[in-house]
């Protein structure tokens, strides 16, 4: 990139690098986003199709998730980049309705290119956007629909919804039925809810139908000494977050020792401290130790014989949630071992899962962390189930919290359109040519669900649109049937926060792309010459005996 000053060019970027301006950068970037979006399209709906996704190093991952095939995808282009972060952004705030907003960012994307074809300038055209996503945000709140957080027939509805077209079919009823259960349990009394205290652990063998719910929790460990019980009825469990050895001292120190006496009256003592920790651990009344650090060999002796259950090296997520689960207090410190602290469960016990050894607490009292095993045939289903799994918790957990659902197959998306459309109609210039446009780009939503299950999406579109004409705002489209037909009685809702932040974050990507008339790219830097490296080395004489690599 070089400026002309009196015929003399100046450089301005290093050589290499390049400048895209105006319509060309704009058609460039939207290009990136549509192609980005034409990606993940076939994936939405019931009938959506997967991907398979194989990395640098040959791993494969084969999905319908939207994020997880845009992280997986090496993305290059900044423009596409964006609609990734689109898809990562509703994934941490609902969890599911990745696709979704991937798809309505890249529509209105495309409807703003017609318009940037008809001289329209692209701050109009954000303006507009920015008024129908605002006024679209309204008119979800008037047609969503009020829940109960106990009503757990709809809890279910919602899990199934997310699940659906996920492989996760076969079993859905047993599943939704695992998930609503796992989040009324971990439910707070203020409504809040923390999938977090929803472990979920993946084993290859089995049937999806063998998966279960514990009330309690799963650690992946087993006991650290053969001589401990294997299963430990009434537990009393005790969650140290010390080391079970003798103390080291903090400050270095010297011990000197003279004589093969004062060798074995050192080892003695050593011995006796330890035997002194688990004398405390016996007198709490604890027969469980989850122990967050190491237990010394010679702990682990007597612990066994002192009949107590005990396993080490867990992680702090897990004693977080072990505490929730049984009631137990988080002790960091030895002398404050006390009968106070323990926490209670019906039972504790080794199992062999999968081929390896899990300890299950189970039969807690009132368990505010659960865990659920899924089974399945290979790695890439119980994956595949995990994710799935994953994206129902988050959905039911959004309706606990908001208690605000709206009806799935595209309804809320041709109701918003209609509105939408007669809104613009009130603004008039050409501020109503875009909100007309993102009237229109809501429609992609149930124009793919009809591509992907073989339908016609314009038929089917005629026919949703005069349903909702008529007023049926919860009518949307049956896959399965081809028919327009009532969302709600079908049992097919999503969350209200899955559309209103779909619609939001897809707006504001849109938005901040059509503002763009300028690409400055860098060029890429490359590694130094071996000419250069070797002025390198000759300049450095201290470390001309470095080999070439270190450099």
């Amino acid at each position: 990139m070089s400026a002309q000053l009196g015929g003399q060019p100046i450089f301005i970027l290093k050589e290499g690098g390049n400048r895209t301006r105006g319509r060309d950068a704009q058609s460039m970037n939207i290009a990136a986003a549509k192609a980005v979006a034409g990606a993940v399209r076939s994936t939405l709906g019931p009938k959506g199709m997967d991907k398979m996704l194989v990395d640098t190093i040959g791993d494969v991952v084969i999905t319908n998730d939207g994020v997880t095939i845009l992280k997986e995808m090496d993305i290059e282009h900044p423009a596409a980049k964006m609609m990734v972060e689109i898809a990562k952004t509703q994934d941490d705030e609902v969890g599911d309705g990745t696709t979704t907003a991937v798809i309505i960012a890249g529509e209105l994307l495309k409807k703003a290119e017609e318009l940037l074809e008809m001289d329209i300038h692209p701050t109009v055209i954000t303006l507009g956007y920015r008024q129908a996503a605002e006024k679209a945000q309204e008119l979800l709140k008037t047609i969503a629909i009020d829940v109960k957080a106990k009503d757990t027939a709809i809890l279910a509805k919602i899990a199934g919804t997310a699940m659906t077209g996920k492989n996760a079919e076969s079993s859905k009823d047993k599943l939704c039925d695992l998930i609503v259960r796992a989040i009324t349990l971990v439910a707070d009394a203020d409504g809040t809810v923390d999938t977090e205290n929803v472990k979920v652990e993946k084993r290859v063998g089995g049937s999806i139908d063998e998966s279960e719910i514990i009330e309690g929790m799963i650690i992946d460990k087993e006991r650290v000494h053969p001589g401990m019980p294997k299963s430990v009825k009434n537990a009393k469990i005790l969650l140290l977050n010390a080391a079970v050895e003798y103390k080291k001292t903090e400050v270095d120190a010297e011990i000197s020792i003279t004589s093969p006496d004062q060798l074995q009256m050192f080892l003695d003592e050593e011995e006796r401290m330890i035997k002194d920790i688990v004398e405390k651990i016996k007198a709490s009344g604890a027969n469980v130790l989850f122990c967050q650090k190491g237990i010394d060999d010679i702990a682990q002796h007597y612990l066994s014989k002192a009949g107590i259950f005990a396993t080490r090296r867990v992680k702090k997520s897990d004693m977080e949630k072990l505490a929730r689960a049984t009631g137990a207090a988080l002790i960091s410190s030895i002398d404050a071992i006390s009968a106070d602290e323990l926490g209670i469960a019906g039972i504790v016990e080794e199992r062999k899962v999968g081929g390896e050894e899990m300890i299950f607490v189970e039969k807690c009292k009132n368990p505010k962390a659960v865990s659920i095993i899924i089974k399945g045939g290979t790695d890439h289903v119980v994956d595949e189930l995990g994710r799935a799994l994953e994206d129902a918790l988050r959905v039911v957990a959004c309706v606990v919290e908001d208690k605000k659902v709206v009806a799935g197959g595209g309804a809320p998306e041709v109701e918003l359109s209609l509105r939408l459309r007669e809104y613009a109609a009130t603004q008039g210039g050409r501020i109503q040519l875009a909100i007309e446009a993102f009237a229109g780009a809501l429609e992609i939503i149930p124009r793919t669900l009809a591509e992907n299950a073989g339908l016609d999406p314009i038929d089917e579109l005629v026919e949703l649109r005069a349903a909702h004409e008529k007023g049926h705002k919860t009518y949307g489209l049956d896959v399965f049937d081809g028919k327009a037909v009532d969302m709600w009685e079908a049992g097919v809702v999503e969350p209200l926060r899955v559309k209103t932040q779909a619609i939001s974050s897809a707006a504001e990507a849109a938005v901040m792309i059509l503002r763009i008339d300028d690409v400055i790219a860098s060029a890429k830097s490359a590694g130094p010459s071996p000419e250069e490296m070797a002025a390198m080395g000759g300049g450095m004489g201290g470390m001309g005996g470095m080999p070439p690599g270190m450099m």
